[in-house]
């Protein structure tokens, strides 16, 4: 059994789902964790509020009460790819994930997620993630490891001030010449079956891509992606509605088998750059990781 050595955190809901103590609420909230493993995990003392009190069976739900727990799993695979920060100051830290890599705990995954890797190499306990890459995705994050300061960085990605660059490879049909071509999609994505996968439908748009083509070879091109919107799977969507699905996507244009990790076979998508003004300081800061992708 692998535990997490960094607490998970949730906030009670204002309005009661019907419950009556906190242990009710996280077996209605994990509907997949056995109950019995939540009356486990309060009775060894691995769940507590956030002031390190700790949560009994007897706990009254109380609105917006700040709940800590830690995440369990049999068995949780190792990485063997290595992270790099590229940037730290006193209110973020801006780093490199490698694909296969989770941003936060999920799944089987509990301390092998860049979150926690950074949280014990830096020994910043309140460093946290400002938004996401899917696992499959290798490039840049941004974290915040000042509380303080944390909302000003949340701000910019709710309204749309970060400027993200994604650059992606795709297969091409024979004579097709695409470089220097862009195009601009706007469509409505929406969760699919299974939930984790996303469809196009019609209806009023919800996302936005500009797309354009940089290079090619006989049989791949280099794309590179500027996401406006951040919907899950966007990009990888996008690409599959130009009809270049990125290469090494299990999801897009065909859900594969579940199957183990090929680390020799990555998703051939990068979050290359990140560009911002700085809401403390209030200067342009703009991020690159040396990573790219290659048609050879």
């Amino acid at each position: 059994m692998t535990i997490s050595e960094f607490p998970s955190t949730l906030s009670l809901p204002q309005t009661n789902p019907g419950v009556a103590t906190v242990l009710e609420y996280l077996i209605i909230k994990f509907p997949f964790i056995d109950a019995q493993v939540w009356q486990q995990r309060v009775s060894d003392g691995k769940v507590h509020y956030y002031d390190g009190t700790l949560v009994t069976a007897q706990s009254p739900f109380k609105p917006q009460q700040r709940i800590c727990y830690y995440r369990e799993v049999e068995s949780e695979p190792s990485v063997p790819f290595e992270e790099e920060i590229v940037f730290r100051d006193e209110h973020i830290v801006v780093a490199y994930k490698p694909h296969f890599l989770a941003v936060t705990p999920g799944g089987i995954y509990v301390n092998e997620c860049l979150q926690n890797r950074l949280r014990k190499s830096t020994g910043l306990k309140d460093l946290q993630a400002l938004h996401r890459l899917d696992r499959v995705t290798a490039g840049l994050v941004l974290f915040s490891i000042n509380p303080e300061s944390r909302h000003l960085y949340h701000h910019l990605f709710e309204t749309r001030q970060i400027h993200k660059t994604y650059q992606a490879l795709a297969s091409l049909s024979e004579n097709e010449k695409i470089v220097g071509e862009e195009w601009e999609i706007k469509n409505r994505i929406v969760q699919s079956e299974p939930r984790f996968r996303m469809q196009v439908i019609e209806g009023e748009a919800n996302s936005h891509s500009v797309i354009r083509c940089l290079e090619q070879s006989t049989s791949k091109a280099l794309f590179e992606l500027h996401p406006v919107t951040g919907k899950t799977h966007q990009l990888r969507v996008h690409m599959q509605s130009l009809g270049w699905p990125i290469l090494n996507d299990k999801y897009y244009p065909t859900l594969q088998p579940l199957s183990d990790d090929n680390y020799d076979s990555p998703l051939q998508l990068l979050a290359k750059s990140v560009e911002f003004v700085d809401p403390i300081t209030h200067q342009p800061r703009y991020f690159r990781c040396s990573q790219d992708l290659s048609l050879n």
